[in-house]
């Protein structure tokens, strides 16, 4: 068995989904734990802050940074509160050779992100926000600190090792597969009816709700097409979304010569997380083994973006550039959490998106510093609060 070494890390959003699938990969590695962060789960975090000795914990929620401390009285672990203390606790030098793996949900990543590229630690991302939002300040960041993003989601992590087969001036497209959630082959008139209950059931992949939810609606898919723009330098117009039902090629990579190199395993987060971890080197898995006559077939498929227009509307949003990324996904995080609570309908969501992007859309596209990307995301929540308020 080939030896790897693997780096300590430092793991936040560590109670949710890719979270917990990262302290597993720590838990049967051995990887050392530096510290973890979450949002409002004191208890999970307790469990694991005591399991893997960590040297510190951070709680978005400040409430629950205060139960935190109370929980780990016994102990000589530092506990850090709200968005600023995650920034202060990443930049404190643990290792020499540390990575941060940032799997928060929702925009809540991007200033952690940042705090990590400024303290000049490597990144594993899985928090899609923070590309999606702020690319294009984001990367040149990465670049001005010598850091390479190494993406921790299926598609990215696939397509970043499909990567070393060729070099980047050599990409003529990128095959960016998709599930297509629980409702592929649906039509417009039979997605009106759906609950919480039936989008909330994905059909390859154990995620948490908002996610789901956005798979169940291609907005991830679109995401993902935005992030797949600002960590690999290709127009959007290079980048081709399959439906892939299987869910087995997690995306490929086509090249000028007409080659097509694809990344294939059983559909398993862990192994994205551990291939950032021992990046560029390999180690012995961590997942099951892929039995291709068992899986039989593969089958691919263009999307429908007439049923499903957020999609759509994502590819729009990266041409327009700017913060109306930004403001895409604001208004989603809005209408998704909506959705969850029952106060819109699953339609409803890409209703309440579109409205918001096309009121904000011909000033967001100008915004081109943090400040005014933030500025725009605040914008987009209240317009969105707003709109949501006149239809109760």
């Amino acid at each position: 068995m080939k030896h790897c070494t693997y780096p300590s890390v430092t793991v936040l959003g560590s109670t949710g989904s890719v979270g917990e699938q990262a302290m597993d990969v720590a838990r049967q590695t051995g990887a050392a734990v530096n510290a973890i962060c979450a949002n409002r789960n004191a208890r999970r975090v307790e469990e694991q802050a005591r399991e893997f000795r960590v040297r510190a914990c951070a709680m978005s929620d400040e409430r629950a940074a205060a139960d935190l401390r109370l929980r780990l009285a016994d102990t000589d672990i530092r506990v850090y509160a709200g968005t600023d203390g995650i920034c202060e606790m990443l930049s404190e030098p643990y290792d020499a050779d540390e990575m941060v793996l940032n799997s928060i949900i929702g925009e809540a990543g991007l200033r952690p992100t940042l705090a990590t590229l400024e303290a000049g630690k490597k990144l594993a991302l899985a928090n899609k926000e923070s590309l999606v939002c702020a690319g294009a300040v984001v990367m040149p960041l990465a670049r001005e600190k010598g850091i390479e993003i190494l993406p921790v989601d299926s598609e990215h992590c696939a397509i970043f090792q499909c990567l070393r087969a060729g070099d980047r001036g050599g990409i003529r497209r990128i095959l960016l597969t998709a599930s297509g959630g629980p409702f592929y082959g649906c039509t417009a008139e039979q997605l009106k009816e759906i609950t919480v209950e039936r989008a909330l059931a994905h059909p390859t992949w154990n995620m948490g709700a908002k996610i789901t939810i956005d798979s169940a609606t291609l907005m991830n898919k679109g995401f993902e097409v935005i992030e797949a723009v600002h960590l690999f330098g290709v127009r959007p117009e290079q980048i081709e979304v399959l439906v892939h039902r299987e869910s087995i090629m997690h995306s490929a990579v086509e090249y000028i010569d007409n080659s097509v190199i694809a990344q294939f395993s059983v559909p398993d987060m862990r192994l994205c997380v551990q291939y950032a971890l021992t990046h560029p080197a390999r180690a012995e898995a961590v997942i099951p083994q892929l039995d291709l006559c068992a899986v039989g077939s593969l089958t691919f498929a263009r999307p429908d973006t007439e049923t499903f227009p957020l999609l759509r509307l994502a590819l729009d949003a990266i041409h327009a550039g700017g913060a109306v990324p930004a403001v895409l996904n604001a208004a989603n995080e809005v209408a998704v959490a909506a959705f969850l609570s029952r106060e819109i309908g699953f339609c409803e969501i890409s209703e309440l998106v579109g409205e918001v992007v096309s009121a904000l859309q011909s000033t967001a596209k100008a915004a081109n510093t943090i400040d005014a990307i933030f500025s725009f995301d605040t914008q987009a929540r209240a317009l969105a609060n707003e709109i949501l308020a006149k239809r109760r």
